[in-house]
């Protein structure tokens, strides 16, 4: 099957789909252009084989839905490149995957040289796709048959790039699985308009492909601003809200007194949602927030429905079960243990190294990593992580990988590197250095510095401190 040809096989041709500031697509519309610009795509001579993986770099709008979309329809796979990356990121990411293909669009652009480039020929957009890339040159370290057998249509790294990343495979049989199973919660339909705010090339796949199976409107807000999230959902109907705590902390702090009536369900994801949050949004708005637990290797399987448990995700999805393991079995509720899953739309692949769903899953659980504790009721609130990966305001980034860039630096022996909990994002690096030279520490401008010119923003720490040395373990490896 081809997730995006189902879409408009059964969409109601005249409903809108996309909204975006003055600009509408219906689902007709969006439908034409989406086929175009698979056909533009096919004839530019990129799908030369069934493992084709094409990337995008494109802003939020509605040339990012419509790219995306024709990307899937072509029969490539879709591979977002997120904007706040590095160059030095983006390269790595294409490198790895060993890219056929990238469309840029919207404003961005892509520093690596390319053999070709076509314009693409969209009424309204702006891009070109690029082929013969030096990323398509380089030998892979996965067989791209492996891929193909899996009718792949979307691969996503983890908000790192190296390191721990290893790439997420989901085919479009697993993506329509997985929308299916978390719309039996979110209940959405042609009558709801999702006032959209998250980056499109961190969540598309399970939300904007979710709203377009089920015929719901997405209105895109390109501001992180409160009033223009209010006074795009009160303008649309707005019926359903999509974002982190970061934006529900925002609105609920605006302070026009506007009501939203049309507002039936409020989604917090991407990072850990704090009780002030969750009561000061109920109080403004006069609806609890819905706390969901999203994993890119899972899909959605908890969502909350309990505003008397505003810090709880919930208990799972109908589609899954969920166990909390320690090192005595089965956790009992009240017990901390390492939540596992099972259900429908799983990840197919890791890309790197290569793994497929029957060498990931333990007896078909999904082990998440994720520590969380059960109450009596089977509500489940989560209490960290088995690893070390930092939140930043739904953006994940790994020690490991900071600390590596770090003791680059010419004046640092060694660097430990661990999250700081943040009132509004959840999370922020801050880095212990242990200096070559006691008597002449690196300075923090040049720590800094150094950082960015190789990670993300988010990436880089806040804060630095110097030390005599780390906590180490009998092994000789740091402690977290």
């Amino acid at each position: 099957m081809n997730i995006v040809e189902y879409i408009f096989s059964n969409a109601d041709s005249s409903a809108i789909a996309v909204i975006c500031e003055k600009e509408k697509l219906s689902y007709g519309q969006l439908g034409a252009l989406v086929e175009s610009g698979a056909a533009q795509i096919e004839n530019a001579g990129v799908l030369l084989k069934d493992s084709t993986r094409i990337g995008l770099s494109c802003p939020n709008g509605l040339a990012h839905v419509v790219l995306a979309l024709a990307v899937v329809r072509s029969g490539a796979c879709l591979v977002p490149i997120p904007s706040e990356l590095s160059v030095h990121e983006r390269e790595a990411l294409a490198t790895s995957l060993g890219l056929d293909a990238i469309i840029v669009a919207d404003g961005a652009s892509w520093s690596q040289p390319a053999d070709f480039e076509i314009k693409l020929d969209l009424p309204g957009f702006e891009g070109s796709i690029l082929s013969g890339l030096p990323s398509s040159k380089h030998a892979l370290l996965f067989d791209e048959a492996d891929l193909a057998a899996l009718n792949p249509a979307f691969i996503r790294f983890s908000s790192g790039t190296t390191g721990r990343s290893k790439g997420v495979v989901l085919s479009h049989k697993s993506l329509f699985e997985r929308v299916t199973a978390a719309n039996e919660r979110l209940k959405i339909g042609p009558e709801d308009r999702v006032i959209w705010i998250l980056p499109m090339a961190h969540h598309f796949a399970v939300s904007i492909m979710l709203y377009l199976l089920h015929g719901a409107t997405t209105v895109v807000v390109n501001s992180h601003l409160a009033e223009d999230i209010l006074s795009a959902g009160i303008e649309h109907s707005g019926t359903v809200l999509y974002g982190a705590p970061f934006h529900h902390a925002l609105l609920a702090a605006e302070g026009s007194g506007r009501p939203w009536p049309a507002l039936r369900l409020a989604v917090s994801t991407a990072a850990a949602l704090t009780v002030q949050t969750a009561k000061a949004f109920e109080a403004r708005y006069g609806l609890p927030l819905s706390q969901g637990l999203g994993i890119i290797e899972v899909g959605l399987p908890f969502l909350n429905d309990d505003p008397s448990k505003p810090i709880s995700v919930g208990k799972p999805m109908p589609a899954f079960s969920a166990e909390l393991r320690n090192e005595t079995g089965v956790a009992k509720p009240g017990e901390i243990g390492e939540l596992l899953l099972r259900g429908p739309g799983v990840l197919d692949a890791y890309v790197i190294p290569w793994r497929r769903r029957d060498e990931i899953l333990e007896d078909g659980w999904f082990r998440t990593g994720d520590l969380g504790v059960f109450d009596e009721e089977g509500y489940l609130q989560l209490v960290g992580r088995s690893h070390s990966v930092i939140n930043v305001a739904g953006l994940k980034c790994f020690p490991e990988e900071i600390e590596a860039v770090l003791c680059d630096h010419p004046a640092v022996a060694g660097a430990r590197v661990f999250g700081k909990p943040h009132e509004r994002v959840g999370a922020i690096p801050v880095a212990e250095i242990v200096p070559k030279d006691p008597a002449a520490p690196p300075t923090i401008l040049s720590l800094s510095s150094h950082c960015r010119a190789t990670l993300a923003r988010y990436k880089v720490p806040v804060e630095f401190k110097m030390v005599e040395s780390l906590p180490k373990t009998a092994s000789g490896k740091i402690k977290r």
